[in-house]
């Protein structure tokens, strides 16, 4: 038995030791990236010839508190009006559909050529809105926007100009966060979707890797959504599936870090809960899908392979970080109890320069938007802990969404409430779209805070100290995730 613990043990931190390698890969070319120019050809908007037509595409479903604000913020997009549609693509069953009916209304009688598109049933969940919302559009190119966010004015004029090289399928711009700093929830998604939408994005494209459409805030071309075979609903990542086919048809991607939409975060761990399930049982499904053929593809090289095999498997690293963290107490014991594994435990540390070069990589991007300085590196490692912390106490509800995606076991689109929500001062408690249900995860996510409570025990029981911090953070991270479960139901 202490055999098999430490040889899956051992498996587990080597994935993850090769994950954090392609981490530092993705760093090093981002900061490359920052040596180079963008010498991208354009359109010359100055040129009436030049200027496509575009449909912007609002795919919504019972987006009560927030339908107002998006259709403001759209109809301010400064585009030529007659090369601009706007598709509101609702699939909403509640009273939202009356509200919206009412200020779409309003907007077409100042001239704007925006639409109301109902379907009949949910058919593909979002991609199938997009799909039908693409019969009939007039555009060449799709700017699609989530209900909860916020495009400048200007947004379409800092994106569409980049479609002039005709290889470009889709254009992609970095999210940013109106609620950042409403609660550590927010601040530790706005961490992590930073790192993401700023090394990973850059690192990535900047090398001819795949990287991913994000769902929102980007363009597509649409003769690229239907050479690469249409928007398809049998993952729940859609953007990612057709992200992956796109590139597979040799077409190209343009990330725009430099141009930022914002847009709203979820405030309440339920809603947390319901994106970080979607996202991370679509990342595995899409793995099951795609990742085979792309290895079988002789055209795609083998470096891009490696990266888009640790991007596709993402999710699945908090399946095997929870392993580490639940094996990490029996280890301890025979650590302490048969001294013929010594010489094993002296390679293993060897493994901890995973945390260093997540730590240095994390580094790099929370500069980058929020300064250097010595004040600003202390927030930092603060916000690193806490970030990996709750990370780790997500791990079981994150696992259990990638073993789904793993074995083919469908589920619903469950859309992630939005609450309208960018002060602090702003509160949820009355949404109505907020899951009051206790789900077992959150039982289990009480049993190992009480775990990794008795492996802090253990470390003063055994007077060995070595995963001490690494069992602090778990059993913190536990029992944030439970009582913010907890609590939000009342």
């Amino acid at each position: 038995m202490d055999i098999a613990i430490i040889i899956i043990y051992t498996l587990a931190l080597l994935i993850i030791f090769l994950y954090s390698l392609a981490q530092l890969n993705l760093l090093f070319n981002y900061l490359k990236s920052r040596k180079h120019s963008d010498d991208s050809v354009t359109f010359d908007f100055s040129k009436e010839e030049e200027i496509p037509y575009v449909t912007v595409q609002l795919p919504v479903y019972n987006e009560l508190y927030v339908m107002d604000r998006l259709l403001d913020n759209i109809a301010e997009l400064e585009y030529p009006k007659n090369k601009l549609e706007i598709q509101v693509l609702d699939d909403s069953t509640d009273e939202s559909v009356i509200s919206t009916a009412t200020h779409i209304k309003k907007l077409q009688e100042t001239g704007l050529d925006i639409t109301h598109i109902r379907r009949e049933n949910r058919v593909g969940f979002k991609a199938g809105a997009l799909k039908e919302g693409l019969k009939i559009a007039k555009g060449e190119f799709f700017a699609i926007f989530d209900a909860d966010f916020l495009p400048g004015k200007k947004w379409l004029l800092q994106t569409i100009p980049y479609f002039k090289d005709k290889k470009i399928g889709v254009v992609q711009t970095r999210w940013g966060h109106i609620n950042r700093d409403y609660s550590m929830l927010t601040k530790i998604q706005a961490f992590a979707l930073d790192f993401h939408f700023t090394m990973e994005q850059v690192g990535r494209n900047f090398k001819d890797h795949f990287i991913n459409f994000n769902g929102t805030a980007g363009v597509w071309r649409k003769e690229c959504i239907e050479d690469a075979g249409n928007w398809q609903g049998d993952t729940l990542t859609e953007d990612l599936d057709l992200s992956y086919r796109a590139q597979l048809k040799k077409w190209k991607f343009k990330y725009l870090e430099e141009v930022e939409t914002p847009a709203e975060l979820p405030v309440v761990i339920s809603a947390a809960r319901s994106q970080q399930f979607r996202w991370n049982k679509g990342a595995a499904e899409n793995f099951q899908k795609l990742y085979w053929k792309l290895l079988k593809d002789k055209t795609v090289p083998l470096k891009t392979k490696f990266h888009s095999f640790f991007h596709l498997l993402n999710s699945s690293m908090f399946l095997l970080v929870l392993l580490v963290a639940v094996l990490s107490v029996p280890v301890m014991y025979i650590k302490n109890n048969n001294p013929l594994f010594s010489w094993y435990f002296n390679v293993i540390a060897f493994f901890a320069l995973s945390t260093v070069i997540f730590f240095f990589c994390y580094w790099h991007t929370f500069k980058k938007i929020h300064g250097k300085g010595f004040w600003n590196f202390l927030e930092y490692i603060k916000m690193f802990f806490t970030f990996f912390s709750i990370a780790m106490g997500f791990s079981v509800h994150n696992s259990m969404a990638v073993l789904e995606g793993h074995f083919g076991k469908k589920s619903e689109f469950v859309r992630t409430p939005k609450f309208n929500i960018e002060a602090l001062k702003g509160s949820w408690k009355e949404n109505k779209y907020i899951n009051k249900n206790i789900s077992g995860n959150t039982i289990l996510e009480a049993f190992l805070m009480g775990y990794f409570g008795f492996a802090l025990y253990s470390a003063f029981a055994l007077q060995d100290f070595g995963l001490f911090l690494f069992h602090i953070m778990l059993f913190l991270g536990f029992a944030f995730v439970f009582f913010k479960s907890v609590t939000s139901k009342f």
